[in-house]
């Protein structure tokens, strides 16, 4: 669930939660900057920095932060305090929200719905915190990263982050499996199937339905970012996907399930269109880990869902880079 939807459901009924940031993470360690995770006064909490001696001392903190009012700084290294040998060393912030910023977090929680933004939270003199949107001199010095804290104090922090948008052809077994495999992940799913009542009755709430009497037709609005994977009930409507996603040439990722014996096929018909040998290059082929000998929808899907992120990844350091089989054993 979005950070800030959480926060004023949480608000609306107790009186204080407080917000837990991985403001910086050095060496070894379990989560990321800008990993989080929201803890009520008694205990309970959403979300993760990482387990273990480090979450359970940081629970302890928060709730000790929320006797109080304000913001507080944490540094923690995962060795001898913590009882860990990782090494590692997490700065965290620990911010207190009360009743009276419960409009705030609603606000927050609106935009966070419309895509990703940056707040400034800054101690004040008397102890509080003053939260706002971050000016453009403050986004441009948070640049790509997930938080900052400045120099001068001002806790930088981007919520909602940006998801990678998925053109899913196929709603069979394995398609439901992937639907469900990438809810909790960074992927903005349009699902696109031509049979009626392919879709099941409820989707994850990332997941737009398409029923496309032409589902090829469907790529020329797909955003030039989008990953396109095939699985469709046709291995000539998959075929017409493909080939159409080539030719498209905008696309970072181009699916398609099936044997190695299909792919070797695929790329013979796709020749004869006239793509050339480039397709093979571009073309991934079987998708996921084809080392995982297991066929049931669910292992296929995570193994899918792997390549996924780590093209994804991939992107993130390199962009415009052809597709990679990094994953296969």
């Amino acid at each position: 669930m979005p950070v800030w939807r959480r926060i004023a459901e949480w608000l609306e009924s107790e009186r204080k939660v407080a917000l837990v940031t991985v403001v910086e993470a050095q060496g070894s360690t379990p989560r990321e900057a800008g990993a989080r995770m929201i803890v009520l006064p008694s205990g309970a909490f959403s979300g993760t920095i990482g387990g273990g001696a480090l979450e359970w001392q940081a629970l302890g903190a928060a709730q000790a932060t929320l006797a109080g009012a304000g913001m507080v700084l944490r540094d923690m290294a995962l060795g001898p305090e913590l009882g860990q040998c990782c090494g590692g060393r997490v700065k965290l912030a620990i911010e207190v929200l009360a009743s009276g910023d419960l409009d705030l977090a609603r606000d927050l929680a609106l935009r966070e719905a419309a895509g990703p933004f940056v707040t400034a939270s800054t101690r004040t003199p008397q102890g509080a915190v003053e939260r706002r949107l971050a000016d453009p001199a403050e986004i441009a010095a948070l640049g790509g990263d997930a938080v900052l804290l400045t120099r001068s104090g001002v806790l930088l922090q981007r919520f909602a982050e940006t998801s990678t948008p998925l053109h899913l052809f196929g709603a069979g077994h394995v398609g439901r499996a992937l639907v469900l495999a990438l809810a909790p992940l960074p992927f903005r799913i349009t699902w696109i199937d031509p049979r009626p009542g392919a879709f099941p009755d409820r989707v994850p709430g990332a997941v737009s339905l398409l029923a496309a009497a032409e589902p090829a037709a469907v790529l020329a609005a797909a955003p030039a970012e989008a990953f396109i994977l095939v699985m469709t009930h046709s291995h000539a409507l998959d075929l017409e996907v493909i080939a159409a996603a080539l030719e498209d040439g905008r696309f970072p990722y181009i699916g398609l399930i099936g044997s190695r014996t299909k792919r070797t096929r695929f790329l013979g018909r796709l020749r004869e269109r006239g793509l050339g040998e480039a397709v093979e290059r571009r073309l991934t082929c079987p998708v996921g880990m084809t080392a995982l000998r297991s066929k049931l929808p669910a292992a296929i899907a995570a193994g899918i869902a792997v390549e996924l992120l780590l093209r994804r990844e991939q992107l993130a350091l390199a962009p415009g880079e052809p597709a990679q089989r990094s994953v296969h054993g």
